[in-house]
This record gives C-alpha cells, structure tokens and sequence, in this order.
C-alpha cells in the first residue's frame, strides 16, 4: 500500500463527519422542554394564573427565597468546614468521617422529611417523651415545629451538604503545599491559611457544590409536600393535577425555571470575579494538623453531628420501621414495586450512558464552539427541576398525540388516544433529558484521559470513529460508564416529582409509593420502600469517596 492510499485510507476512517449531526440533534431534543416551559411565559393569562397571583404567588416567592437562603448557608457552611478538617487535620475517627461524611447523600430528601416528621411531630416519641417526663402539657413548652420552612431546610441541608462537600474536598486535596507552607512561613495560624488562603483556592469548587445544592433544593417536592411548605414544586404539581390548568403549571414552572437561571448566572459570576491559580506543579503531601485537647473534641462533633442527625438517626429510625412493618409490607406487590424501580432506573442509565458517551466521543473528534455549544445544551437538563421537565415534557407530548389523534379520526376512523403522553417512552425521556449531564461530564472524564495517540493508531489499522469507539475508547475507560451508569441509576430511583407526574396509569415506583404511604400519615409503613432506595444508593456514594481520595495530583490511589 502507498503513502498516498494509506493516508487517504486514515482520513475516511477518521472523518467522522456524522457525529456532530448527531450532538445537534441531541441538543436539540433535549432543549425542546425547556424551549416549551419557558415560551409559555407569552400566552394569555387565565382565570386561573389570575387567581394563584392574587392568593398563593407571594408565599410560594417568600418560601423558595428562605429555602435558597437556609440551604445555602448551611450547606455552605456544614460541606466547607468538615471537608477541611478530614483533608488537612489529624483526629480520632477521620479515615471514617472521610466516607461517613457522603452517607447523608444516598437518602432522599422525602425520606428525612418522612423520618424526621415522625421523630419530632407533636404526637412523636421525642416530644411526648419529653411531656412524660416533665409532665408538661401543649401549652408548657415550645418546640421547633417541624412543618415549617425552618423544618425544610433544616433536613434539606442535612443531605443536600454532601454536594459541598464533596467538591470542597476535592479542590483542598488538589492544592499544592507550597502556597500553605509560605502562609505559615509569614505567620498565619493554620485557621488563618484556611481562611485567608486555601477557602479562596476552593472557591469556584465550593460555590459550584452550593450551586448543586439550591438546584436540588429548588426542585425538590416530597419533603417540602409533606412538611405543608408551599413552593413553586408544589404550586406546579396543584395547579396541573388540582386545578386542571397545563398553562398555568407551564407559567409557575417558567418562574421557577427563571430561579434556577438566576443561581446559575450567579455562580458563572462568582466564578469570574476573582482567579485563583497553582503556580508550582510539585505536589507533596498536605500537612496534617495534630489537633489535641478542646480543638480534637469540636472536630469530632463537627463531624460527627452531619452524619449523625444527616444519616444515622433517619437511618436507624427507618430500620426500626422496617423490621416492625415489613411482614406486612414486603409481599409481591413489594417486589413487583421493586422490579419496576430498577428496571426504570436501569434502561434510562442505559440509555443516558449510551448517548452521553456518543456525545463525549463526538466532541472529541470535532472539537469546536458548536460541538461545545451542542454540549452543554444537552446538559441542561440537570438545572431543570424534575416538576418543570414533567410539565415541558408533557405539553409537547399531549400535542403531537392529538395531531396523531386527529389525522387517525379523519383518515382511518378511529382514534389512537394516547401514543407517547402518559407512557413510560416519555418517563424514560424525562429521565435521560434530567440526568444526561451526569453520565455526560464522567464519560467525556474518562475519554479524556486517553491519550490522542489511540485514536491515531486504531486510525492507522484502518479502523473508523464507530469501531474505535466500540472496540479501544470503551474497553478502556468502561470502569468510567459503570460509575456513570450507577449515578444515574441511584438518581432515576431516588427520583419523584417527575415520576409522580408522568408514571403511566397503575404503574408505581418505590419512591411513588413511599410518598402515598407517607402522605397518607403511614410513616412506618413507607420505611421499606425508602430503606430499599437508601441501600441502593449507598453503593455510589463509597464510589464517590474512592474517587475523591485519588484526586490529589501525585497519589498512588
């Protein structure tokens, strides 16, 4: 073979010239419900959106906006603190605490609400144990009501500051040494280096983790449903289902829509206003504080209270539950439950991996501003809270069946009713549309990796981008989409707003099911379906960990 006909031979297998087709046809599928939910701010206005604006609209305003704040601060301030103190101090117990600390993430938001609901209401063991033992009454004593906006954030920072820490860890492990050790060297304490030092290093990593936390905080329904907190989540799921309004749900979910663009430009903002950079690429082991005496004590509890009140007390609580109830819970309607959970959740992990890889290799081979501009659109989907994407999932959706429904009248006399609205075809989309950009970010992290010069030598033996990806790019980073498919398969069970909205006619999940029970006051009843969600999901949070303790440039894990 020639010089000529091999060269030639490499650049027809190395074109690839489909693959940006397909990133613009993606983007473009996964931008459709967010283009509805938002142009639906141009339609008239009924007599419904009169009504919610003239009695509901303030409070669901002044509750998203003390949610914002409360979950901002404390996951802020609980995510930063103990991921400094288990990467750079030295105490009794933080080898666990390093992992311990990811727990409270595996537990859905609803499940703490439903456990926490049970421990502190009135009529639960901790204030009636407390009136048995002082012989108050109602009226002798104040406590903290748990169905309150207080109650809200207060259990939403308990397993939403995982997304803080975790990204906090992170960005203090990659810091280089020599920065902390020329702080030290002109005299600040090592509570001053972290303050005045590695904090404005962690910042982007640390806004982002709270940025993660709002988002999931604004989109969240179960918790603050149950806990009789009005928000924009709630408002939506009212005026579709309660008040038979899709326009006026689409115009509430626009606004809520328009709140998480606002944190979104806020963090990209953030981000720009100062740079913080490594200027050494030597990298030695951070230091390790020796706490001892009174500082040793406030670590352990710093620690120690997140994953106690975050994972330990819900947990326990819900395992109590569970063996009290499941006799009578866990039959085959239980497993039936089960099944369709995992089998949900294991075709939309599929199929969000399949494309995100499809994606990530494509903009690894054409690499431009509209190949990145296709990406991140098709990310987007994880800003959009599940309640909105139901809503921008369904209107197109009940569209397109009534033109279907229409034409089949007209021509063949008959009518086809509902084809895509309704069915689990548009649940798994709404899946994949809401959680691309997880299996997306750890896919193109994984092909990252793999040096360019794969890609010439598979070129060379005359293998095309289709059969370089299947036979080198996926053998080679496949422990990458294994982790990718597990997040998005814990996120999909753990998933109810969209679920609650869009699940097909006598079909329920475990985590559907978990919120009737509990809705219907049956708290001990739910714990099996919500220990089941927990146990999945404990899986990807040690994967999680492993991750972040191989994170430091230079370390052997």
């Amino acid at each position: 073979m020639t010089l000529a006909a091999l060269g030639a031979r490499v650049s027809r297998a190395g074109s690839g010239r489909g693959w940006p087709l397909f990133a613009f046809i993606v983007a473009a599928l996964v931008a459709v419900p967010v283009l509805v939910v938002l142009l639906s701010v141009f339609a008239p206005a009924t007599e419904v959106w009169s009504h919610l604006v003239d009695t509901v609209l303030g409070r669901y305003l002044e509750n998203t906006f003390w949610l914002v704040v409360g979950v901002g601060l404390s996951t802020l301030v609980t995510g930063t603190v103990t991921a400094w103190l288990v990467t750079t101090c030295r105490f009794p117990g933080r080898r666990i605490f390093e992992i311990a600390l990811l727990l409270p993430l595996a537990v859905p938001s609803y499940a703490i609400a439903f456990t926490y609901a049970g421990l502190f209401d009135f009529a639960g063991p901790v204030q009636s144990g407390l009136r048995e033992l002082f012989g108050w009454s109602r009226q002798d004593y104040w406590f903290p009501p748990i169905h309150s906006t207080f109650g809200a954030f207060l259990v939403m920072g308990l397993v939403l500051y995982p997304y803080v820490y975790l990204l906090a860890r992170a960005a203090f492990l990659e810091q280089s040494v020599c920065v902390l050790e020329a702080s030290r060297v002109l005299g600040r304490s090592a509570w001053q280096s972290f303050v005045q030092v590695a904090l404005p290093l962690a910042r982007p990593a640390i806004v982002t983790g709270v940025a993660l936390a709002l988002m999931e905080a604004l989109s969240d329904f179960g918790a603050v449903d149950f806990l009789a907190v009005d928000t924009f989540t709630t408002g939506i799921f009212r005026t579709w289902f309660g008040l038979g309004d899709p326009q006026s749900a689409a115009q509430l979910s626009a606004m809520l829509l328009a709140v998480v663009f606002v944190i979104l430009a806020l963090e990209r903002y953030s981000r720009g206003q100062a740079k913080y950079f490594h200027t050494t690429t030597r990298y030695r082991p951070l230091p390790g504080y020796q706490l001892n005496g009174w500082r040793r004590v406030l670590a352990i509890l710093a620690c120690a209270l997140p994953v106690t009140f975050g994972f330990l007390l819900p947990g326990g609580q819900l395992l109590v539950w569970a063996i009290r109830t499941a006799p009578q819970m866990v039959d085959a309607s239980f497993v039936r439950l089960a099944w369709n959970s995992v089998a949900l959740a294991a075709v939309a992990a599929a199929v969000a991996v399949a494309i995100a890889t499809t994606l990530a290799y494509a903009a690894r081979l054409r690499p431009s501003r509209p190949m990145t501009l296709s990406t991140r659109l098709a990310s987007i989907g994880y800003a959009v809270p599940g309640s909105v994407l139901a809503v921008g999932v369904l209107v197109p959706f009940a569209w397109v069946d009534n033109r279907i429904d229409d034409w089949a009248r007209e021509v063949l006399g008959i009518s086809t009713g509902l084809i895509l609205s309704g069915t689990l075809f548009a649940l798994i989309f709404a899946y994949v549309v809401r959680f691309l950009a997880v299996s997306f970010n750890t896919a193109e992290a994984g092909l990252a990796k793999v040096t360019p010069s794969i890609d010439g030598a598979a070129r060379t033996l005359g293998a095309g981008p289709r059969e370089t990806l299947r036979r080198v790019h996926v053998p080679m980073i496949g422990g990458s989409l294994i982790t990718a498919g597990l997040l998005v398969f814990v996120d999909v069970m753990k998933e109810l707003p969209a679920t609650l909205i869009m699940r097909p006619f006598n079909f329920n999940t475990l985590a559907v099911r978990a919120y009737e029970l509990a809705h219907d006051e049956r708290l001990a009843d739910s714990a099996s379906a919500v220990l089941a969600i927990v146990l999945v999901g404990i899986v990807p949070v040690y994967l999680l960990s492993r991750a972040i303790a191989g994170a430091r440039p230079g370390s052997s894990s």
